[in-house]
């Protein structure tokens, strides 16, 4: 079926290209009366607008980039989902892409989002060299990271735009919340050493523990993503052994329900035996089979301040000074941790 043009609407119409285009952009140079017929007509004979022309023309496609590193991690497809929905209340439309956790993929999808001309991009990444994207596409297009934008002797944190979660609170917090049930020995579970986010909430769990006298202790994750399958993985090979510690604080949810599978087949009874504590607070930790203790993320504020801030930079085109807004976590209470 041949692609019904704007010049087949205005000879239906009986009207010049000029006067449809005014009538399908709002223009009030067009009366209402000839508005709603050319309307009907597109509809009839099955017009769509070229929003990508149109964009050309009005330098506005009303569409913002979306990058995440899996969408398949129950938090991103939450932050995509909160962030989708309030970008809607403004007339926005988000093209979601994936990175895989691919440095070239990352590359070719910042490229992809600017040659389409999107008006922002929310960049959401724990990785170390997450701000090295954002610094060097903000001169393109306005992009906000979501994560830690910053690190000691780093440059780029100055020039990037952040949202993030005090990840080095979070990991006081917990740590602190197990000391408070009777916990000593307190194992923290799957730090990721390439995630700047995971080196902030094991460096608010390592300081905790030493300045209660503790011995810190760490099982890491060596690979790029923290999953329930590699949390899986991590915690069997713990639990397969002689296990000495009376709570496991888990990197992220994802780790914390990988756990749960691996104690359950090693007959490691949670939290009779061992307390878990998990960080994200992603809805499935709420289940009534989970009910999984929790540092939580606030998803919802992390997306709406991250949209918030992204707008404010388009409309103000550049001009706005570099920008880091922190949200505090808080701990979430259920039934995977208990006092000893």
């Amino acid at each position: 079926m041949r692609r019904v043009t704007i010049k087949d609407i205005a000879k239906i119409a009986g009207v010049s290209y000029a006067s449809v285009s005014r009538a399908l952009s709002g223009s009030t140079e067009v009366s209402e009366a000839t508005r709603e017929r050319i309307v009907a007509i597109c509809e009839q004979e099955g017009y769509r607008v070229n929003t990508l022309a149109r964009s050309l023309i009005c330098q506005r496609s009303g569409v913002i980039g979306l990058v995440v590193p899996d969408i398949s991690n129950a938090f991103y497809a939450e932050i995509a989902f909160a962030i989708e929905t309030y970008a809607r209340r403004f007339g926005y439309n988000v093209m979601l892409c994936n990175t895989v956790h691919d440095a070239r993929q990352t590359t070719d999808l910042f490229e992809y989002l600017v040659g389409h001309r999107v008006e922002g991009i929310i960049f959401a990444s724990t990785r170390n060299d997450a701000r090295s994207w954002a610094a060097k596409y903000r001169d393109a297009v306005p992009v906000v990271l979501l994560g830690d934008a910053d690190s000691p002797g780093d440059p780029q944190g100055d020039r990037v735009n952040s949202v993030s979660l005090d990840n080095h609170a979070g990991g006081v917090l917990g740590a602190k919340y197990l000391y408070k049930l009777g916990h000593r020995r307190i194992l923290y579970l799957g730090m990721r050493p390439v995630s700047i986010t995971h080196q902030r909430r094991f460096q608010g769990y390592r300081m905790t523990m030493e300045s209660l006298g503790l011995e810190p202790a760490v099982i890491e994750n060596p690979w790029d993503a923290s999953t329930i399958e590699y949390g899986y993985q991590l915690a069997r090979e713990a639990f397969s052994k002689q296990f000495p510690f009376t709570a496991a604080f888990c990197a992220s949810d994802s780790v914390a329900l990988g756990a749960m599978q691996a104690a359950g087949e090693c007959g490691v009874r949670i939290p009779e035996d061992v307390s878990l504590l998990g960080f994200d607070n992603v809805s499935y930790a709420a289940l009534p089979r989970i009910c999984l203790s929790t540092i939580a993320q606030h998803q919802q504020k992390l997306s709406e301040a991250a949209f918030d801030l992204l707008l404010r930079l388009i409309r103000e085109d550049g001009e706005a000074a570099t920008t880091h807004r922190i949200v505090r976590p808080i701990l979430v209470e259920r039934s995977t941790c208990i006092p000893i």
